[in-house]
């Protein structure tokens, strides 16, 4: 899965593609380099971000994903929104499937049944509190176990909202709610999670507990975690992680095809 971030404030790589011709031509590149997705946000998730509003995220989101699926009709889209009102529109202008960073929460957020309407396809994440309040929220007495209680909650949720079970993708959360050592925690006990019976994604790419794992002292910057990433994704591939979310396409896919080659042996 191929990260698009159409946002001013991402934390690797905001600004980048906030002009509807760029972001198109960045997906290009991510499915001609292998990508099997295209996930498209626009409001950051990272710690400490602030919101936007639901006419700011349709303005930046609506028009590139309508484009990608003029230009390549195949491609599946997934657009990474916690509204509604985005969630619908993306599938209006062609999207596949939601990214709902918000899926695992107590509270449903409408999304599931918008998917359900479009028969469309719906990752669920595992998260705590909002971008401002999640770094206070990563205290857990066995953090794969919650999160996959969490996980295996919202699933259930997800099918009675209507949207059918085989169209449901579930997601960890690494970095949301979980400090470097949780994040490393579900890495290490990622086969725990596929025992969900859902198909698993996983979003590594130059987070922080990446930089901490580094250098401890002085984290590098985002787009110095380059290499790291390609620890995780190697760790994950191997692991038999259905889908694994990245910003470097390209090297990414590299490292997966070694993997694969060397399983199966």
């Amino acid at each position: 899965m191929g990260v698009l971030n159409v946002t001013p404030d991402s934390f690797s790589d905001g600004g980048k593609f906030g002009d509807t011709d760029a972001a198109v031509r960045h997906a290009l590149e991510m499915l001609d380099a292998g990508a099997a997705i295209i996930d498209i946000g626009g409001e950051s998730t990272r710690p400490g971000a602030k919101p936007v509003s639901t006419e700011e995220e349709l303005r930046r989101v609506v028009p590139v994903t309508r484009r990608i699926k003029e230009l390549r009709p195949d491609a599946i889209v997934s657009v990474d929104t916690t509204k509604p009102a985005v969630a619908r529109a993306a599938f209006e202008a062609g999207a596949d499937m939601a990214n709902d960073v918000r899926g695992a929460w107590e509270a449903p957020s409408g999304i599931p049944a918008i998917a359900a309407e479009f028969q469309a396809g719906l990752i669920i994440m595992h998260s705590r509190g909002t971008p401002e309040t999640m770094r206070g929220l990563v205290d857990y007495d066995d953090v794969v176990a919650e999160v996959a209680d969490a996980l295996a909650k919202a699933a259930e949720r997800v099918v009675t909202a209507g949207v059918a079970r085989d169209a449901i993708i579930v997601d960890p959360g690494i970095g949301f709610a979980k400090d470097a050592a949780g994040n490393l925690l579900l890495m290490a006990r990622v086969v725990e999670l596929k025992r969900l019976g859902f198909p698993l994604l996983v979003g590594p790419s130059r987070k922080s507990f990446i930089g901490e794992v580094l250098n401890p002292e002085s984290p590098p910057p985002p787009g110095e975690r380059n290499w790291g990433t390609a620890g995780a994704v190697a760790w994950l591939a191997a692991a038999g992680v259905d889908f694994i979310r990245v910003h470097d396409v390209a090297a990414m896919r590299d490292v997966v095809a070694v993997v694969d080659a060397i399983a199966a042996l």
